[in-house]
């Protein structure tokens, strides 16, 4: 009982170091842009909490990632358009990437968990990337029309909203996600010695 108490307190500690990371690195990256949005530097550690701690505890370092964005002021043009659907998008988004992230980690991890570490370091901006482009069809449609004319250098809004609007980020996110997976599973091994040895 003890050592499963040990346990659960070590969780709880990375848990909450994760949390603050989630802040730290949304804050910061507010700052690095590709394209209008900023990058989410933030998937990372939500994949981290997905393999070392579980699913919940990766959808709660989303719903963080998620209110961060809005206090940061990272969604204020959408906010201004439609407050509601910002709120809803930018903190489901969150949420999803992470549930995502260690639904993906669970059911791969048994077979291989480098290869569970891919998977979810490849479904969390999938699933980030997918609810933000749901979430603009659903409620800012007549205003990403707008803005796609504006633009002018796109045939219609879909092609705003791919190549305009996600296009870098999704790339540079997915990207960043992969090449530093090494690290998540090197993350995964050392908690997971921790863990026998404690």
């Amino acid at each position: 009982m003890k050592t499963d108490n040990n346990f659960d307190t070590r969780k709880l500690v990375l848990l909450a170091l994760l949390t603050g990371i989630v802040i730290a690195l949304q804050f910061l990256g507010a700052f690095i842009r590709f394209g209008p949005f900023s990058i989410s530097l933030v998937l990372l550690p939500i994949v981290i909490g997905a393999a070392l701690v579980n699913t919940l505890a990766a959808g709660w370092l989303g719903l963080v990632f998620g209110l961060v964005v809005l206090a940061s002021g990272d969604a204020n043009a959408f906010i201004a358009v439609n407050p509601f659907g910002t709120v809803i998008v930018v903190l489901l988004k969150g949420v999803v990437a992470g549930l995502a992230a260690g639904i993906a980690y669970q059911l791969i991890s048994k077979i291989n968990k480098t290869a569970g570490a891919i998977a979810a370091a490849v479904v969390c901006p999938i699933g980030n990337t997918g609810i933000f482009i749901l979430g603009s069809y659903v409620f800012f449609l007549p205003t990403l029309t707008e803005w796609a004319a504006a633009a002018g250098d796109y045939a219609n809004v879909t092609a705003y909203i791919f190549l305009g609007m996600i296009g870098l980020n999704f790339v540079f996110e997915l990207g960043l996600n992969i090449v530093l997976c090494p690290v998540i599973v090197r993350l995964i091994q050392y908690g997971q010695d921790r863990r026998r040895t404690a």
